[in-house]
């Protein structure tokens, strides 16, 4: 369901949204341009994976969706951030680090918030300057599949 609870106007002309769920063409346009096969591949299970998440934030310039952050989970005691996403003409603006906080002020309660991600060193740096913490610092393992 397409219903607006909150609006947040954050960064210049760019207004985030709470609990909007883009049109697929959107989310196709969006998973695009940042090179996310795994879900392009598959438009309806992006879709469905989207209108399943536990919320969804979305940063928009008009109409024009340009990010997008995702969390799945049961909100009280484990969430577990999946997707961040920015337009890359929109990367280095400060949009995803302010997705970033909403999520974790959203969530401050949450004993247990995972996000997994590639291991390059700008992309740890950027986790870690926006509070979160290396798994490696607290001696545990994680595991997928």
């Amino acid at each position: 369901m397409n219903y607006l609870k909150k609006e947040r106007l954050t960064i210049k002309n760019i207004t985030i949204k709470e609990d909007i769920i883009p049109k697929i063409d959107q989310l196709m346009k969006l998973y695009s341009d940042v090179s996310w096969t795994a879900y392009t591949d598959d438009p309806e299970l992006l879709e469905q994976a989207v209108h399943h998440s536990l919320k969804v934030w979305t940063a928009w310039e008009d109409d024009k969706l340009i990010a997008l952050a995702r969390v799945v989970g049961d909100s009280h005691t484990i969430i577990y951030i999946q997707d961040i996403l920015v337009l890359e003409s929109y990367q280095r603006q400060g949009i995803g680090s302010e997705l970033l906080q909403i999520i974790l002020k959203e969530y401050e309660s949450v004993r247990q918030i995972v996000l997994m991600t590639g291991n390059e060193e700008k992309t740890m740096n950027y986790y870690e300057e926006n509070g979160l913490v290396n798994i490696a610092e607290y001696d545990g393992v994680v595991f997928t599949k």
